[in-house]
C-alpha cells in the first residue's frame, strides 16, 4: 500500500518533531533503549537496501554506473562525517562553541537528510526504513541541542529547518527534470544507507561484548523488514 503523496511529506517531519517532543518533555538520562532502537533502525534500514532499492537499481541499468554510484554514496557520507562527527549515526562528538548556531553540523546532517528522502517516491516500506532511522538519531540530536549552551530559538530553528531537509529530497527526486536521474539519485543514497546502516551495527556490537537484547532487536529488524 502507497501513502499519499501529501503524507509522504509530512510523516519524515513529524518524526523529527516526536523526538524532540519526547526530550523536551521527558529529559531522558538512560540511552539503553535509545541505542536499542538505534541498533533495530541500523538492522532494518539495511535490510530495506538489499531486499526493496539494490534489486530496482540493478533492474534494467549498467551494473558498473551503479556500483559508481553506490560507492560515491558512501564516499559522500564519509566526507559528510567530517563536519557532523557522526551524528548521523547516533554518536555526538561535536563541540558548541559558546553559543554559535553550529552551521557544520547543520548542512552536513541536512544534505544526508536530502539524499535520504530520495529513494523514498510513494514507497512505504521505505518510508518506514527512514522513520525508524530518523526518529532515534532526531533524540540524540535534540538531547545534545538541549543540553548545549544554544539559544531555545536556535534550536527550534535547527529542529525546523532539518526536519524539512527529507521532504524535499523527496520532492527534488520525483520533479519532471530530475525523473530520468531517478536510479542514480537513488544508488547515491543506497551508498549513504549502507555506510550509516553498517557503522550503526559495529557500534550496536562495541568492545565485541555479547549483548543478547542487541541482537534479538538485530534480527527483529531483518525479520520484520522482510515482510514488509
Amino acid at each position: 500500500m502507497d501513502f499519499p503523496s501529501l503524507i509522504i511529506y509530512i510523516i519524515p517531519i513529524l518524526a523529527v518533531w516526536a523526538g524532540f517532543g519526547f526530550v523536551w518533555f521527558t529529559k531522558p538520562k538512560n540511552n539503553d533503549n535509545i541505542k536499542l532502537l538505534l541498533a533495530f533502525s541500523g538492522a532494518f534500514l539495511l535490510s530495506l537496501t538489499f531486499f526493496k532499492l539494490l534489486p530496482d537499481v540493478y533492474n534494467g541499468h549498467n551494473p558498473k554506473t551503479i556500483a559508481l554510484y553506490i560507492l560515491g554514496g558512501i564516499l559522500l557520507q564519509v566526507f559528510l562525517e567530517f563536519f557532523s562527527k557522526g551524528a548521523e549515526h547516533g554518536h555526538m562528538h561535536y563541540h558548541l562553541e559558546k553559543s554559535k548556531f553550529p552551521t557544520l553540523l547543520f548542512w552536513s546532517l541536512s544534505i544526508h537528510a536530502l539524499v535520504e528522502g530520495v529513494p523514498i517516491h510513494g514507497n512505504d516500506s521505505i518510508l518506514y526504513g527512514i522513520i525508524i532511522h530518523k526518529i532515534p538519531i532526531a533524540i540524540i540530536l535534540s538531547i545534545f541541542l538541549v543540553n548545549s549552551r544554544m539559544k531555545l530559538s536556535s534550536t527550534l530553528l535547527f529542529i525546523g529547518a532539518f526536519s524539512l531537509m527529507t521532504p524535499l529530497g523527496s520532492y527534488i527526486s520525483t520533479s519532471p527534470s530530475m525523473e530520468k536521474y531517478g536510479h542514480l539519485l537513488t544508488s547515491l543514497a543506497i551508498g549513504v544507507f549502507l555506510h550509516i546502516s553498517t557503522i550503526i551495527l559495529f557500534e550496536s556490537a562495541q568492545g565485541h561484548a555479547f549483548n543478547l537484547r542487541k541482537l534479538i532487536v538485530i534480527i527483529l529488524g531483518i525479520g520484520i523488514a522482510y515482510l514488509v
